[in-house]
């Protein structure tokens, strides 16, 4: 078993908790769990220090990232790693702003049925609501997917005009569920697309997605259908998380705007990152999302085809392994590394590297807390 401090990487276990709607395939192929098949374990928390919300499964803990110490060892959550020195894992000025806590969670999701429309919480009714420091703003970077039905991918994002809390509260009262999604911007969902979520945007994830979603760590989550796509009743707690039917849409934003807005408003384009560093023959990376988007997390994605090398200053990241094999160093850290792989990257770590496997590019996506008051730029 690796030894757990603060200037080492972190390997983690997978982390699959029960959603209510069908997908996982994909993850279970980028796993290489034999037999692949979609279920109810559509979403892989990365590096996560959330536990999930279900109704009727609260004695279960699910969610939350293990460290993974081989076969035969007893599993550590992240979390109590974490908090055993969350200055040195986290860094001193994170920790400062934020306490022990990582402030953002990763998610990977294969939806093979399109998830029930809602919304979460911003940071002000987080706090009024449920008491919590963190709301749900959140973004989705698209990786690919697949048809389902015949229908290609595709995202479903903020009020169209003329959509009033009345009209809303109507609709969901009479479960008019092709009224509520007609109220929503439909955008295909097409590889390499980023687009942000605010806290209060409703939104849902269609049927085929193939996505990276980054978040404030909660799972505060309201719901406007009682029934998903392929038939399951939704529990009321998980409609409206305990507010009630009623308080619950005061968490919505009722402001609409057209499609093309939409699009330009919450669309983020990538930009690239290595173009001035003269290291182009070795990899490509573009920052998805950047706090000058929003202060809430940072994620970048990079295509290795030979040596990298990253310059972390002093906060912590995760790191997730999307395709390819190659290697992890990082000071006397060093590690064979494949597809699936994810860890979680102390603030102790000055730099680490990767080298990639001849033959084929390592694909990486990596993600950042909430933005500190002495944040700069870090690269992948």
């Amino acid at each position: 078993m690796d030894v757990i401090c603060a200037d080492k990487p972190i390997k983690l276990r997978p982390a699959r908790p029960w959603r209510t709607y069908l997908g996982g395939y994909l993850l279970d192929v980028l796993e290489g769990v034999p037999e692949p098949k979609d279920g109810n374990f559509p979403e892989e928390w990365v590096s996560s220090v959330v536990t999930a919300r279900n109704a009727g499964r609260e004695r279960i803990v699910e969610g939350l990232s293990m460290v993974d110490g081989g076969d035969g060892q007893t599993p550590m959550a992240l979390k109590d790693v974490i908090a055993s020195a969350p200055a040195d894992f986290l860094g001193v000025e994170h920790v400062r702003q934020y306490g022990g806590v990582t402030g953002v969670l990763v998610k990977l999701i294969d939806s093979a049925e399109r998830l029930t429309i809602q919304t979460h919480p911003d940071k002000r009714n987080a706090r009024a609501l449920f008491q919590s420091d963190f709301g749900k703003t959140e973004c989705w970077h698209i990786l690919g997917g697949r048809a389902i039905g015949g229908l290609s991918p595709a995202v479903y994002l903020g009020f169209k005009p003329g959509v009033t809390r009345e009209k809303w509260t109507d609709l969901f009262e009479r479960q008019d569920r092709a009224g509520m999604l007609d109220c929503l911007h439909r955008f295909p969902a097409n590889p390499g697309d980023t687009f942000l979520i605010e806290g209060g945007t409703p939104h849902a994830i269609g049927a085929g997605c193939f996505l990276v979603e980054i978040q404030e760590p909660t799972d505060y989550t309201i719901r406007v259908e009682k029934v998903t796509d392929s038939g399951l009743k939704i529990d009321d707690f998980m409609c409206h998380q305990g507010l009630g039917f009623e308080r619950m849409f005061d968490c919505f934003d009722y402001a609409g705007i057209t499609g093309g807005e939409t699009y330009d408003k919450w669309r983020v384009p990538p930009s690239r990152l290595n173009a001035a560093a003269g290291r182009a023959d070795e990899y490509d990376e573009y920052e998805i999302i950047g706090y000058g988007g929003t202060p809430f997390f940072r994620a970048t994605i990079a295509e290795i085809r030979g040596g990298y090398e990253a310059d972390c200053g002093a906060s912590f990241s995760g790191l997730l392994i999307l395709s390819g094999a190659g290697v992890l160093i990082a000071g006397g850290y060093e590690r064979r590394i494949k597809k699936g792989d994810q860890f979680f990257m102390p603030a102790g770590i000055k730099r680490f590297g990767i080298a990639a496997d001849p033959g084929g590019p390592v694909k990486a996506v990596r993600f950042f807390g909430p933005q500190t008051a002495n944040a700069r730029a870090n690269l992948l």
